[in-house]
């Protein structure tokens, strides 16, 4: 096809998800199918990490980085970045025209008028990606303001038309729009989202198709369920794809292949090196050397409850102090590398083969109560394979609030919220979606080491999220969670890019596809 690569225009881009994975789909020889044009996001930290990886790809050459971005990642000083500016400035400036920092507002032309600049001279097809803000569409958002009556009125409930705008004023040949399930039961002004946007979508000229059912009927059936595309996170999120009317585009077309075996969190983060946290400055009687000293502690008081009896085998790792993880901060990758690697492996690694470099991997810092409470539940789900609830534990670390009160009878059982406070993320399972509440603890994010007895990383998280190791979150810890978990999955990302590429009749495979191949191993779908 002519006029490669394809145009996107990418709004709301969050960290940059959805663009990475348009941007890494390849063609037959193996040119990029699509690039990005312009994205919008108004948040300044995600903004800050779309520039980067919109510069990076635009410096990553002949296969491999500059040493000085490698150096940037691994320690992200000021000075390192100025020098690493220095030496490609021209590539900086690109970066800074794509990656706009800007907030889209209902009736604000402006940054529309900024995309058509920015597609000056171009008449190949075009393609809008991208999923307005969802905390208006939010299931748990709607729960805490269950009693605001300005909810249903709530205009970022129609933010969507941001979206509509562009659409109208681009016509681009197709658009893929993003959002969380909650959107098909949220309301505004009585009449339901989804079926508002649905309607405005078509009455702009498009067909609006799901990537995963013929024909669809019901809002739900425009779910994808990321678990069955590769990804090793239960995330559920409502997918609309639009082709414009009066194009040639074929209004049938393949949809995502399913996986016949998930990933797991193993294949996710198990070849990453071990780490342990530290103790929060609430603690201040304790130091990290006491580390070592307070959880073989805790496994002994664990051990002295009916509860933690069982857990013996589990908790037996942590009485070998040598096997025990080092301290906290780690940016460098393991120089031995489980040789069983799985597929994602390749995925995460790609850029970086053969370097040690590992951003954005230090664990935080936890009460020493804490520390207990996820040791059990570590040793709880490696027993018996699955997470332990509020009632399974010691009652000494049943948190002390009215949520917790009573966790034990029989009566509360079912009527308790947050009985999963404290869970464990399962090692043969995908994980539990990856939210932005990751930013405030890491009680449901716990790592299924007994030996690590700590929350996710950054790193990890990301990689839950299938980001690869070299794409780097700028901002704070609290910040870097917060853009992980509003992402987009690269991975399914590329999937539905390789069905749009399909749709233009471009010739493609993505990253399964190609080793699939290699690998033999079989996917079935439509």
């Amino acid at each position: 096809m002519k006029n490669l690569p394809i145009k996107i225009i990418d709004l709301f881009a969050g960290p940059g998800g959805l663009g990475e994975g348009f941007s890494s789909l390849y063609d037959k020889n193996g040119d990029p199918v699509f690039e990005i044009a312009l994205s919008i996001e108004k948040d300044e930290y995600a903004h800050r990490t779309l520039r980067l990886r919109s510069f990076a790809r635009k410096i990553f050459k002949d296969s491999r980085y500059p040493r000085k971005y490698l150096q940037y990642i691994a320690n992200p000083t000021s000075e390192m970045f100025e020098s690493l500016l220095d030496d490609f400035p021209a590539e900086w400036e690109a970066a800074s025209m794509e990656a706009c920092h800007a907030e889209l507002k209902v009736d604000d032309d402006s940054m529309i008028e900024h995309a058509k600049k920015r597609l000056e001279g171009y008449s190949g097809p075009l393609v809008l990606i991208g999923g307005p803000p969802c905390q208006a569409y939010s299931v748990v958002g709607r729960s805490r303001r269950a009693h605001d009556k300005s909810l249903a009125t709530d205009e970022k409930q129609t933010l969507y038309k941001c979206y509509l705008s562009f659409i109208k004023a681009l016509k681009p040949d197709v658009f893929v729009m993003e959002n969380v399930k909650g959107m098909l039961s949220a309301q505004y002004e009585s009449k339901r989202v989804f079926d508002l946007i649905k309607s405005d979508m078509q009455d702009a000229g498009y067909t609006i198709h799901s990537l995963v059912q013929d024909d669809p009927v019901t809002g739900k059936d425009f779910v994808i369920e990321a678990e069955k595309y590769g990804v090793p996170q239960a995330r559920h999120r409502v997918i609309l794809l639009g082709i414009k009317k009066d194009s040639s585009l074929p209004d049938k077309f393949r949809h995502l292949r399913e996986r016949i075996n998930p990933s797991t969190v193993c294949d996710a983060i198990g070849s990453l090196p071990a780490l342990r946290s530290g103790f929060s400055k609430r603690n201040k009687d304790l130091s990290d050397e006491d580390w070592s000293e307070y959880i073989q502690a805790a496994a002994c008081r664990i051990l002295e409850s009916d509860e933690g009896s069982g857990l013996k085998s589990a908790l037996d790792a942590v009485f070998d102090a040598r096997y025990l993880p080092k301290r906290s901060s780690c940016n460098l990758f393991p120089h031995s590398v489980n040789p069983e690697q799985s597929i994602l492996d390749k995925w995460y690694r790609a850029k970086l083969e053969g370097k040690r470099v590992l951003p954005n991997h230090e664990t935080r810092s936890h009460l020493a109560l804490d520390l207990d409470r996820y040791l059990f539940c570590a040793a709880y789900a490696h027993t018996y394979g699955v997470p332990a609830r509020l009632w399974h534990m010691p009652d000494y670390l049943i948190p002390n609030h009215a949520n917790a009160k009573n966790a034990k009878t029989e009566q509360n059982k079912n009527k308790l919220k947050f009985t999963d406070r404290f869970r464990v993320q399962l090692y043969d399972s995908p994980s539990t979606t990856i939210t932005s509440h990751i930013a405030k603890d890491g009680h449901y994010y716990i790592h299924p080491d007994v030996k690590q007895c700590r929350a996710l990383t950054v790193r990890e998280a990301a990689r839950l999220q299938t980001f690869p190791d070299d794409y780097y979150f700028e901002g704070g810890r609290t910040q870097q969670y917060q853009q992980i978990g509003n992402a987009v999955p690269p991975l399914l990302a590329q999937q539905i890019a390789s069905v749009v590429a399909d749709i233009f009749g471009i010739d493609n495979k993505s990253f399964f596809e190609i080793n699939d191949d290699a690998s033999s191993e079989v996917c079935r779908g439509s």
